[in-house]
């Protein structure tokens, strides 16, 4: 397929490069033309308008959204609707909130322009193993895409999730897990460091060997191994985290439908924490939300 990729940061710079590894042709647009000359070089049609995007796509035309969640998306969305025609699909795959997908699909009512929003998961990882990618619109219009989602994931790596916002509420679930998950690993090697053992303890071997059967195993602790051995100590970097805004959306609708998330709440809660101490637990999810995403460290 022939589809416009605005957006190339981490994530959307190397989705494209998959597409392309993937015979299909890219049209790019970046904000900053520099990633786009690079791409260019690697087989990619340099767009350096959205005009020009628009113009050197096929009907009907297929524009790949890789953006910041909230006004960038919006701005973007607003130029693209009077440069598009009936017919014509628009796929938001940044980290947008479902409920904005419901308002934009009410928007663009009346132009005949199909919505579809993606919620990808595959970090700077995403490249080689592929992206896991969640769906949410017209089925009609993601079996029409699926050329270029199966390109994208693994083998059974994307899934059709429902009406419009399914595929970013999904993914918002998903991350909100995410941060439940690091949040054990990061207290439980926080426990190993503290105990009488700890200075005897390899924390890399330890990740390697839990990884060897056990039922904690995942691709976060291979990604923790890997952090471990570039910094046993984790003493180059400090314990203060971020938060994307997913862990907060997550712990939103579960206050507004009534569910009980505890584990996911306070793992949010941790991170506001974070940026106060500097604990040994703490780093040990920064270096994960580094090795995972390419997410900046704050170096000690």
């Amino acid at each position: 397929m022939k589809i416009g990729m605005i957006g190339l940061g981490r994530m959307g710079m190397n989705m494209a490069r998959r597409l392309l590894l993937g015979g299909h042709h890219i049209v790019a647009y970046n904000r900053t033309p520099d990633k786009t000359n690079e791409l260019v070089k690697e087989g990619a049609t340099g767009a350096f308008s959205l005009q020009e995007l628009v113009d050197n796509l096929p009907t009907p035309k297929v524009v790949w959204l890789m953006l910041p969640a909230g006004k960038p998306v919006d701005d973007h969305l607003e130029q693209l609707r009077g440069l598009l025609s009936s017919g014509d699909i628009i796929v938001e795959g940044g980290n947008s909130r479902y409920r904005d997908d419901i308002r934009r699909v009410e928007e663009l009512k009346g132009s005949g322009i199909h919505y579809i929003d993606a919620g990808v998961s595959g970090g700077i990882w995403g490249l080689k193993v592929g992206y896991c990618t969640m769906i949410g619109g017209e089925e009609q219009i993601f079996h029409s895409l699926e050329p270029i989602l199966q390109t994208l994931a693994p083998k059974d790596g994307y899934l059709y999730c429902g009406p419009t916002g399914a595929g970013h509420f999904v993914k918002m679930i998903h991350n909100g897990i995410e941060y439940g998950m690091m949040q054990a690993y990061g207290e439980g090697f926080a426990l190993l460091e503290a105990s009488p053992y700890g200075r005897d303890l390899d924390y890399g071997r330890i990740s390697h060997l839990w990884n060897q059967g056990s039922v904690v195993r995942s691709w976060l602790l291979e990604l923790l191994e890997d952090a471990f051995a570039k910094d046993p100590g984790l003493t180059a970097i400090t314990g203060h985290i971020d938060d994307s805004g997913e862990g907060r959306w997550t712990v939103e609708e579960a206050i507004d439908s009534g569910v009980a998330a505890p584990v996911i709440t306070m793992a949010l809660f941790q991170r506001f924490q974070s940026r106060q101490e500097n604990t040994f637990g703490n780093r040990v999810l920064a270096a994960l939300r580094h090795e995972f995403g390419g997410h900046a460290v704050q170096k000690s």
